[in-house]
């Protein structure tokens, strides 16, 4: 029934092109054939890769906690992308930039090569984002938001470190890295907003960590983890 009531919107709008991700591609199809009975004419479906999430690895969501909104401050925004994973940052590149593909391959052949550092394009994608959604003049202070309180912040000198095989929720972690004594204790304290992600506030459970970089987990204010892989 799904399917039928999204294909359905393409009747009651006539629609001549409806754009969605390849997720929605029977859906889009299903809007053809019901335009087809209706005597209308088809729609023309076109299909965009999806979006992953700051965990790289799911679709980006509200509901899942994975998203980064259009109207986030800069500050926000900026190290919400600097907390994507590496492997992420080319799908970044090709749904959410303006660079041309032939920028986009030349990044990819200087990652591939080690000619460019993943940090370095990450800064490098961080102020393309923000400059589009807020201007060239938020960058630059959105930036050294970002140094001072994530690459410069005052942390203990001795931080417990935790290896992470695969990927986990920041609860799962805080309960295996003992920062809870509970699960319970643990939904509590990110229903306060006492737990943080690489600086920035985790405000759902199943917010994923995955092992492809170093990350700090922080618990209230005096208790951390360094995730490692």
């Amino acid at each position: 029934m799904y399917g039928l009531m999204q294909g359905y919107d393409a009747v009651a709008l006539r629609a001549d092109v409806q754009i969605g991700g390849t997720d929605q591609l029977f859906n889009l199809l299903a809007g053809r054939k019901l335009q087809e009975y209706f005597g209308q004419r088809p729609q023309v479906a076109i299909t965009l890769p999806i979006l992953v999430g700051t965990d790289g690895v799911l679709r980006m969501s509200k509901s899942i906690g994975n998203a980064i909104g259009i109207n986030e401050p800069p500050e926000q925004m900026y190290g919400k992308v600097m907390s994507i994973p590496d492997s992420a940052m080319m799908n970044y590149f090709n749904l959410l930039t303006r660079y041309t593909p032939a920028q986009i391959a030349a990044i990819e052949e200087g990652l591939r090569s080690g000619r460019l550092h993943p940090r370095d394009v990450k800064m490098e994608l961080a102020r393309e984002i923000v400059s589009i959604y807020h201007g060239d003049e938020a960058v630059g202070p959105a930036e050294e938001h970002f140094k001072r309180v994530f690459q410069q912040r005052d942390l203990p000198p001795e931080i417990p470190q935790y290896r992470l095989e695969q990927a986990a929720t920041v609860l799962d972690v805080m309960v295996a890295t003992g920062l809870v004594p509970s699960r319970s204790e643990g939904r509590r304290l990110i229903q306060q907003g006492g737990v943080r992600l690489n600086g920035e506030v985790v405000h759902q459970i199943d917010v994923m960590i995955t092992p492809d970089r170093e990350q700090v987990l922080q618990v209230g204010r005096r208790r951390f983890v360094r995730i490692t892989s």
